[in-house]
């Protein structure tokens, strides 16, 4: 199954998808039974594939089509640029200058439960179980024999397991942005009364054992299709969870993480040129673990890469050609923080001619029209010319080629990369969790030697500190989803200890509550379900 070109056939199934566990103004978009559409395994791969594309489109025909939900334009409403928000916006790695009501509050760390982002991530997330609950009823054996199907239950043992993943990564999103969310499963019933509210550890310990389980079941670590979920996938879930299991379930995991790492480290290599990693053919880099797959031709839409691809842009054509990124224009939004800018030494006096020698950073000082040079303090969030702009993300090919569409990037968004995994290992053996600090530094030292070209950034195993891991984290993975979850595991996303600009709505920063390190579960969402209970503060 190619999953981009298979995007095409997946429309249908969204009107199978019970919503009875999530947002109650949602409504299936079509009238198509499991009596007329699941005829041969193709069937089945469109339905998985819609479970993947829900990662990344916004509805059934895109761009500015009938969108899965009517109450937020569709290019706000898709699941990985609402993850992007949450995870980047409130921390030190990005401001955005629009003013849509409840955007600048995420780049202030000023949101309430009734804020509209919040709300459509939560309803992402649902929506997303649902599917996946729908398609899991609808393959098991006892449902393919009364089809009489039997010869397809092997072959589609592993899109359940493939489907198990999605949902198991859509529950860590949960857990990790909300904590308290229903723990609903293909063995609740259609149309049953709102589900209860279930504990982070409950959820938790769920996605741990569902991920053990299904592992057998899909390819070795980097032996699967691009974009699908194999073994590497399942271990950086995992990774990912007890890594942050001290945050999520009161007691660290730090051994467990580090043991799932080994599943990683040596299935899959690290791309020669960093920037390939976030080019309109990204899907070649040997780096990728896990990328929501986007294509110009088949996944149209106005979020997800879209979004991050033009946000990036702005100003006068003289000033950021918007041609140089492959694209039809910018859309005068993203910025980075001077204490972002601050992490790459040199950097600052890039106006004047001095560039930091890390070849990771990537920062515009746009000229104004009247020949004054942007800002690097962000006077004003909702001012594009106040702050650096930092177009990471192209709609060009590794060779300079222009992707298929200028408005609609052929980018994917790299969810899980090798990357990732070196700086994991790194500070998991900081942590005294396993594995040496000689490697570690080994391992860091491979990312800064492609950064800088020649090994004049190399740090020895004594220059390895949870600082430096942090900050490398930064300086590596900026703009790809991590920061907040990183922050929160350190203690630094709230309260006083680290500040940056705008946080808590001050210019140089200030402390925030505890409480944030939570999203509110949303307010219609409380309306509608009697169990559930908010979270503290809000």
């Amino acid at each position: 199954m190619n999953i981009r070109k298979i995007m095409t056939l997946c429309v249908a199934f969204v009107g199978l998808v019970a919503v009875n566990a999530c947002d109650v103004t949602t409504e299936p978009r079509s009238t198509v039974t499991d009596a007329n559409i699941f005829e041969d395994t193709q069937s089945y791969e469109a339905f998985l594939a819609r479970l993947y594309a829900g990662l990344g489109v916004t509805g059934q025909q895109g761009p500015s089509g009938d969108g899965d939900f009517q109450r937020l334009d569709e290019g706000f409403s898709s699941y990985n640029r609402q993850l992007w928000q949450l995870q980047e916006l409130p921390t030190d790695e990005a401001v955005i200058a629009w003013n849509d009501a409840g955007l600048p509050e995420l780049s202030y760390q000023g949101w309430a439960s009734s804020n509209q982002f919040v709300q459509m991530m939560y309803s992402r997330i649902m929506f997303q179980v649902s599917m996946v609950n729908e398609f899991l009823r609808e393959t098991t054996d006892e449902v393919l024999a009364s089809r009489g199907q039997e010869s397809l239950t092997e072959e589609i043992q592993q899109f359940r397991a493939e489907a198990r993943f999605l949902r198991a990564l859509s529950y860590w999103h949960g857990i990790d942005l909300y904590g308290d969310i229903p723990l609903v499963t293909e063995e609740y019933p259609l149309n049953g009364p709102p589900p209860p509210q279930s504990t982070r550890q409950e959820l938790y310990n769920y996605v741990v054992s569902e991920l053990n389980e299904i592992r057998g079941d899909l390819p070795p670590p980097g032996a699967g299709e691009y974009g699908r979920a194999d073994q590497g996938a399942v271990a950086m879930l995992l990774a990912k969870l007890y890594m942050n299991a001290g945050v999520y379930v009161g007691s660290d995991a730090y051994s467990q993480a580090m043991t799932e790492l080994d599943n990683v480290l040596g299935a899959y290599q690290l791309a020669t040129n960093y920037r390939d990693n976030f080019v309109a053919d990204n899907h070649l880099s040997p780096e990728l673990i896990f990328a929501v797959p986007q294509d110009g031709e088949r996944t149209r839409q106005w979020g997800g890469q879209t979004f991050l691809v033009h946000a990036q842009v702005g100003g006068s054509n003289e000033e950021m050609p918007p041609e140089n990124w492959g694209i039809d224009g910018g859309w005068w939004g993203l910025r980075v923080t001077p204490e972002f800018v601050a992490l790459f030494p040199g950097a600052e006096n890039s106006p004047e001619g001095e560039y930091s020698p890390d070849g990771r950073q990537y920062f515009y000082w746009l000229i104004r029209d009247n020949g004054e040079p942007r800002s690097l303090e962000i006077t004003s969030i909702t001012d594009w010319y106040a702050g650096w702009t930092c177009p990471k993300y192209s709609n060009l090919t590794s060779s300079g080629l222009p992707g298929s569409h200028p408005t609609f990037p052929d980018t994917d968004y790299p969810m899980f990369r090798l990357a990732d995994a070196y700086l994991m290992y790194a500070e998991l053996a900081v942590r005294g969790a396993g594995g040496s600090t000689a490697q570690a530094a080994e391992y860091v030292n491979q990312l800064r030697q492609r950064a800088y070209g020649d090994a004049s950034g190399n740090i020895g195993a004594g220059d390895l500190t949870l600082d430096f891991v942090l900050d490398e984290r930064a300086r590596e993975l900026y703009w790809e989803g991590h920061r907040r979850t990183d922050l929160i595991r350190y203690g630094l996303f709230t309260g006083g200890d680290k500040l940056w600009s705008w946080k808590g709505n001050v210019q140089a920063g200030a402390s925030t509550s505890d409480h944030l390190n939570v999203y509110p579960i949303p307010a219609s969402e409380i309306l509608a379900n009697p169990n559930l209970t908010q979270n503290p503060g809000y």
